[in-house]
Parts: structure tokens; sequence; C-alpha cells
């Protein structure tokens, strides 16, 4: 499979939209869809800033997710999306280990429903470390849901 990185585009924003959209995807993930005008305006700010590395992933130069590092409460993480017809495909774990070979900031910090099992094994596959659970509030982001913690030094 040609998995491949760059640098998300303003033209990328439209795909993935959709991908976030998706309510099986936000439901596994323990996330809420953000509205197109609040989706838009996060990755105009995330344009401007370059602490943030955001990329597409792309098979065969078609996009099928994203992943980014950015700062949440002072700590240097990770997120990834990956569009639910290519999970189960190896692509976010390749993609992560692309990633992070590109990525040198460490530590970098990460967070997975607990009862995304999925996700929880992909970290560990890349080298992250589970450092424990807690109990995630309700935002307008997030539901409320048990959040498995990883580490990756």
């Amino acid at each position: 499979m040609d998995i491949r990185l760059r640098a998300v585009e303003p033209g990328d924003l439209e795909a993935l939209f959709a991908m976030q959209s998706d309510p099986e995807s936000n439901a596994m993930a323990g996330t809420k869809a953000r509205a197109r005008e609040v989706f838009f305006g996060v990755w105009a700010q995330h344009f401007k800033n370059p602490a943030i590395n955001g990329k597409v992933i792309e098979v065969g130069g078609a996009i099928v997710g994203s992943i980014a590092c950015f700062q949440s409460e002072g700590r240097d993480c990770v997120g990834y999306w990956i569009s639910r017809e290519w999970w189960g495909r190896g692509v976010a774990s390749a993609a992560l280990g692309l990633f992070l070979r590109e990525e040198v900031r460490r530590p970098l910090y990460a967070t997975a429903a607990r009862s995304n099992e999925a996700s929880r094994r992909i970290l560990e596959r890349c080298g992250f470390r589970c450092v424990g659970f807690r109990m995630g509030e309700e935002t307008e982001r997030f539901t409320g849901r048990e959040v498995a913690e990883f580490v990756l030094g």
C-alpha cells in the first residue's frame, strides 16, 4: 500500500470535514463532530500556528485521513483520524510510524477512548506506553467517556 504524508492544505479541508462528520467514527473516538464553520475556523487557526504539524494521510493519492502534533494542556500531543472505509487495513499504524519518524518532539502524548481497542493497539504498536486511565469530561468536542492516556518518551 502506497501510504504518504503531506502537509494539510486549505483545499483538503472539505475531505477532512466529511471524515470528521461520520457518526460511527465519532462514536468510536468519543468525539462530537464539529459544525462546518467551527471545523474550518479551527483549521484556519492551525494554519497560522507553526507549532501544529498537521498532515494529510494519502493512499494512492487519495486522502484517507489526517494526523497532527499539537499542544494540549502544555504538552505535545499526537492525534489521528482515519476514514471509516480504511479501518482495519493498517493505514493508521503505518501513518503513525511515518509521522513519528519526522516529528522529533518528545515526549509525545496521546489519548484514546478506553473502549477504542483498535486505536489503543495502534499507539502501543508504535511505541506509546499506556500510563493510566481517567474519566474524560463531557465538552463541546468530547463525550464523557473513560480515556486511556499514552506517552512516547
